[in-house]
């Protein structure tokens, strides 16, 4: 932007230089001199130019700057071209090479508002993602300054979800403006992976059935879960207030999924055996590996390789948590 206005204020300089040149040594008005001077400067004729001495001398030095300012100029305006294909063709290449390196990753269709709390939300929890649009100067606006990666193209196309890695992606959440699109998009990365877990958004309830027909995970429906919150708002508007805790800050308490791996410390411990009580992190509920749910867990319940465990506790605990159980 500054070469631009470099460049504006030297040709407006050297024109404004030349009109008050003939103006000032010849007879005409202020329009004919200024027009003498841009079909000077431009090499288009100046024969309309006094032919004194003080004139001719006056219009090749005028024509020498000037024709050395035109050049500067086109020559600025083509380096910043060129500059601006090379950035974008290395910024290209970059997020290329990004996306092939992802692994379990998650991936948002859609860059509405929806979206983009999706997107902010994985930021905050550092996970990584990729985001598809079709609009690419929204694309640019919001994840350039955020500095999050994204695929420009249509998300119901396999080829876009390929590029995103969806065969190698954790999950994927949909939240494209139609419910046709949605439904297209979870039945095409369904086809492509069928581990990926899908999150769908339906605008309509008719909607719900048809994305859980061709894929979906889980399908939330933004309408009825606004509602459902509203109604135990008013009913309990303590806990509400309770659970609202769960968001925010660091020190923040959170609601996480925690996957028991092969190497975990705690396998074949029971949950009165572990430092979990100690760091203040609170076990719920247990998924089986079979997809036996143990709620409420006693201490004497051990736990096994290949459980989840859902537990309640401060982000840093969880985080934790995470890494010493995965």
């Amino acid at each position: 932007m500054r070469q631009l206005v470099v460049i504006f204020v030297l040709l407006l300089g050297i024109t404004i230089f030349g009109t008050i040149g003939i103006h000032t040594l010849s007879d005409s008005t202020w329009l004919e001199a200024a027009y003498l001077a841009v079909i000077t400067l431009t090499t288009v004729g100046s024969r309309d130019v006094p032919r004194t001495p003080e004139g001719m001398v006056f219009i090749i030095i005028y024509m020498m700057v000037g024709i050395g300012i035109f050049t500067y100029s086109a020559f600025q305006l083509g380096q910043i071209i060129v500059n601006a294909d090379i950035r974008t063709l290395l910024e290209k290449r970059r997020m290329h090479h990004q996306l092939e390196a992802l692994n379990d990753h998650f991936i948002v269709c859609g860059l509405g508002r929806m979206g983009t709390a999706i997107a902010e939300h994985l930021e905050e929890k550092r996970k990584p993602f990729v985001v598809i649009d079709r609009d690419l100067q929204r694309l640019e606006e919001i994840c350039k300054a955020s500095r999050w990666l994204y695929v420009h193209g249509d998300a119901t196309d396999d080829s876009v979800l390929q590029e995103a890695g969806v065969s190698r992606a954790t999950s994927m959440a949909t939240v494209l403006p139609t419910d046709a699109d949605n439904v297209y998009v979870v039945l095409s990365a369904r086809l492509l992976c069928s581990s990926i877990q899908i999150v769908a958004r339906a605008s309509e309830e008719g909607a719900v059935l048809k994305l859980q027909r061709a894929g979906a995970t889980r399908v939330i429906s933004p309408f009825s879960s606004g509602a459902l919150k509203m109604a135990r708002f008013m009913l309990s508007p303590s806990i509400e207030d309770f659970l609202e805790v769960t968001h925010g800050s660091e020190n923040d308490l959170e609601l996480a999924e925690v996957q028991i791996r092969e190497d975990s410390p705690y396998i074949d411990r029971r949950l009165s055996e572990t430092d979990l009580r100690e760091k203040g992190i609170m076990v719920i509920g247990i998924r089986r590996q079979s997809g036996q749910h143990i709620i409420a867990p006693e201490g004497t319940v051990k736990i096994e390789q290949g459980d989840s465990l859902f537990a309640f506790g401060t982000q840093i605990a969880m985080t934790a948590l995470a890494s010493q159980a995965e």
